[in-house]
């Protein structure tokens, strides 16, 4: 069906960070699926993964496994204690976090649920609700009530809406990625999570694209040390393999009972192992790998901010998770790209997004900085 603007390009194989088309075209991938494909391609870890899985890809949710069991186990001891709960994708992890909040909401006399503006949580009825772009709410429109949208960034206007609005939840991207990788202001987080703790509202991290060490660490909003009661996973988690999780401090994921939610495929063999898979790597100096390939990353961005300040007005981001903010036609700058074998994207008309495999290396960012130098100076001259 006729809902996505697909590239003009059928992708086969690749390794690392380059990937190939059905022609034979070799293209360095700076886009990684949306951010999914934190291991790249053709990654041994993963092989093995897929190899190993092959005798027990799916048993449901009716059967304990060994690796769903050890996936739960590892991730509590990266959050501290959290429990969790499997599912296939971000929106479907977001929308169990919804539900998780309405159900905590029922024992305080509470349901509305507050997000950002510029904030994108997902395409269910539920997720679409917390996502207050017109575009996507419109047409499918009357949505599920009681979200209400907040101005990002404003902590005076998040006191007013929870006085207003009596929130049992507020949902928070510490890095906005689809609304065109725009960072929170510094130290908004932790004021929002202390006006949180202060109206008896959950605080929901959303860390479907910026989790799984995209910014450099774990999850986007150790930068600011805050204490969610429940976070979102997904993307990166699999490398490839659908999973999205729901994760929640203990005291809240009592609020679920068996029965209140569900999923078919969620936390399979083949899914945990992909998601152990990503984890060892990170725990074995993939963080420390991210720390410093992205300070590389950042030296080159400098360099095309200095060479084409009148194209190229600024950047903003962290870790491998980059939006380069420019005045040319961002989808028109992401095709020339594309066309010289570099993939991109453009989540605003002005912003190009950068979101490389977790694994990319010195070779890679290199690459990139050549092909959009080329791209950008082309522009300048007026080739487009």
């Amino acid at each position: 069906m006729p809902v996505y603007n697909r590239y003009p390009v059928v992708l086969t194989h690749g390794d690392g960070a380059e990937v190939y088309d059905v022609q034979g075209r070799h293209f360095w991938d700076f886009l990684a699926g949306i951010g999914v494909n934190s291991l790249g391609y053709n990654h041994p870890a993963m092989q093995k993964v897929l190899a190993d899985s092959a005798a027990l890809i799916h048993t449901s949710n009716l059967f304990w496994t060994a690796e769903g069991i050890a996936l739960s186990n590892k991730m509590a001891e990266i959050t501290g204690g959290y429990l969790s709960l499997w599912s296939n994708s971000g929106t479907e992890a977001n929308e169990a976090a919804i539900k998780l909040m309405r159900r905590y909401g029922k024992s305080v006399n509470k349901q509305a649920i507050l997000s950002l503006t510029g904030g994108f949580h997902g395409r269910t009825m539920g997720s679409l609700s917390a996502t207050f772009v017109a575009a996507y709410q419109e047409p499918f429109a009357p949505l599920v009530p009681d979200f209400y949208e907040v101005e990002a960034g404003n902590i005076e206007a998040l006191k007013q809406a929870m006085e207003q609005h009596h929130p049992c939840g507020l949902m928070i991207e510490s890095i906005q990625g689809e609304g065109g990788v725009v960072p929170l202001p510094e130290g908004y987080l932790a004021e929002a999570a202390a006006v949180a703790r202060q109206y008896d509202c959950l605080l929901m991290l959303d860390e479907v694209q910026t989790g799984m060490g995209r910014t450099g660490q774990w999850f986007g909003f150790q930068h600011e040390k805050v204490s969610p009661d429940i976070i979102t996973v997904a993307k990166g988690l699999g490398s490839g393999v659908p999973i999205g999780g729901m994760l929640a401090k203990p005291e809240i994921a009592q609020y679920f009972v068996p029965g209140d939610h569900g999923t078919t495929f969620g936390g399979n063999p083949l899914a945990a192992r992909a998601g152990l898979c990503v984890i060892e790597w990170l725990e074995q100096g993939g963080l420390d790998h991210i720390q410093r390939v992205s300070g590389l990353l950042e030296q080159r961005l400098q360099q095309l901010v200095r060479e084409y300040p009148d194209i190229v007005e600024g950047y903003r981001g962290r870790g491998l998770m980059w939006g380069l903010m420019v005045t040319a036609p961002a989808k028109d700058l992401v095709q020339a790209a594309l066309d010289q074998g570099l993939i991109l994207n453009a989540p605003k008309p002005h912003v190009i997004r950068l979101l490389p495999p977790l694994v990319v290396e010195e070779a890679g960012i290199t690459a990139f900085y050549d092909i959009l130098s080329t791209v950008l100076e082309q522009w300048r001259q007026g080739a487009h």
